[in-house]
């Protein structure tokens, strides 16, 4: 798949060269032409890694239930990472496909996962939320959407739905 999204790529360039070079287009447009086209490389590079199945830096859902994780310590030379697997719930039901998140390394939150995983494995299904806080964002378009690690993540175990009695 990568494979085809470069080849794509690497068409518009060529059209994209062919109509600066030698059209007879105005300055205006062809300027516009060559910010328009480096705008899309950087939204392409984007949608590729949310396709091609890279942890999501975006922020977690509001609530959700998480389904797996995995934590990197930070060490001298990497930074570290927490990594959740989640399926959002809207109205109380989750989605039946999950997505992975990537968050900034922070001890209290590995402590809630690592609490979350042993209650996981112990058969009691684990919920998030995430608020929002305020912070500075990362990206282009960091003003619309806040960044993980401007988010508070707080896992608890996931409530049992009650039956009605007969």
């Amino acid at each position: 798949m990568s494979l085809a999204l470069v080849l794509a790529y690497a068409a518009l360039v060529v059209i994209a060269v062919l109509a600066l070079m030698w059209s007879p287009w105005p300055r205006w447009l062809k300027t516009g032409l060559a910010l328009g086209a480096t705008v899309l490389y950087f939204f392409g590079h984007e949608a590729v890694h949310a396709l091609m199945g890279v942890a999501s830096r975006d922020a977690l859902p509001e609530r959700f239930v998480m389904v797996a994780a995995m934590v990197e310590e930070p060490t001298a030379n990497r930074q570290g990472a927490l990594y959740l697997w989640v399926r959002p719930l809207h109205d109380g039901v989750a989605e039946p496909e999950p997505r992975a998140y990537r968050l900034a390394y922070s001890r209290q939150l590995h402590e809630q996962i690592n609490e979350g995983l042993r209650k996981g494995r112990d058969g009691v299904s684990q919920m998030g939320t995430a608020q929002v806080r305020g912070g500075r964002g990362r990206g282009l378009a960091s003003w619309l959407q806040p960044g993980a690690d401007e988010q508070e993540v707080r896992i608890r175990d996931l409530q049992v739905p009650q039956l009605p009695e007969k």
